[in-house]
């Protein structure tokens, strides 16, 4: 594994307690991260946060993500508690199940967006002027190569996405100037609870699109998502970040 520089930064992982996010935290913590573990389970939290204090610093925040004032009350927490601010990884998601369009509840399909992009845009909106202020940050959203391609029965889940990428591109631009970058990455499916939601011939249909034959590893996704984190990536802003084992070639 190679060593990536974090040493003296503070990382905030929305969606850390289990999945990629979980894996970006490890990997955060290993390179000399204090993380920040934002997520709406807090027994799922608590295993997280006695799981990874052996590598490092480790906090929990218990947090809706799509309410607004509890996004803010996580963040000055969070900056209270560490005195700083410089990376956010946006990893929480959900996937609203499987269905064609016309089928899936108008209530399920909002809830994907209201999690998968608004939660996402609340958390950038309340953790920039942090940033800002220190005159450095690295954002980077986890987005899916559902939002390039479209998966059929998952329009919800890829508009999210898709919504998702397009933010970065937006918000990277406005910050391009300030010390703040701001990335995606556009993973293929990794066998994470998220499958849980999934029809098993959804699954078997995102492997089969997949060049490499195999589902992505959550460390795999980590790595790629640290580095994007580090003060190494230093001229790429508004970037989305092929993690797909050769499915898209955009």
């Amino acid at each position: 594994m190679n060593q990536l520089d974090m040493q003296g930064r503070v990382a905030v992982i929305t969606g850390g307690a289990q999945g990629i996010g979980y894996a970006v935290a490890q990997r955060m913590l290993s390179s000399g991260a204090a993380v920040a573990l934002w997520d709406i389970n807090e027994a799922q939290l608590a295993a997280a946060r006695e799981a990874l204090a052996a590598f490092g610093s480790v906090s929990t925040v218990v947090v809706e993500l799509t309410d607004e004032a509890a996004v803010d009350a996580a963040t000055r927490a969070t900056v209270e508690r560490h005195g700083r601010l410089d990376a956010l990884v946006n990893s929480a998601g959900i996937t609203g199940g499987n269905g064609t369009t016309w089928e899936l509840a108008p209530e399920v399909w909002r809830r994907v967006i209201e999690v998968n992009l608004i939660g996402c845009y609340l958390t950038c909106r309340a953790v920039v002027p942090q940033m800002l202020k220190q005159g450095y940050g690295r954002i980077v959203n986890i987005a899916s190569v559902a939002g390039k391609e479209g998966n059929p029965n998952a329009s919800h889940y890829s508009a999210s996405k898709a919504g998702l990428i397009g933010l970065t591109k937006s918000l990277g631009k406005e910050l391009a100037k300030s010390g703040v970058l701001v990335n995606a990455v556009t993973p293929a499916a990794a066998r994470t609870p998220i499958f849980d939601s999934m029809k098993p011939e959804h699954i078997e249909f995102m492997l089969s699109k997949i060049p490499m034959g195999r589902f992505l590893q959550v460390d795999e996704a980590a790595s790629m998502i640290t580095w994007l984190a580090t003060e190494d990536c230093a001229f790429s802003t508004g970037a989305v970040f092929d993690l797909s084992g050769g499915r898209a070639t955009y």
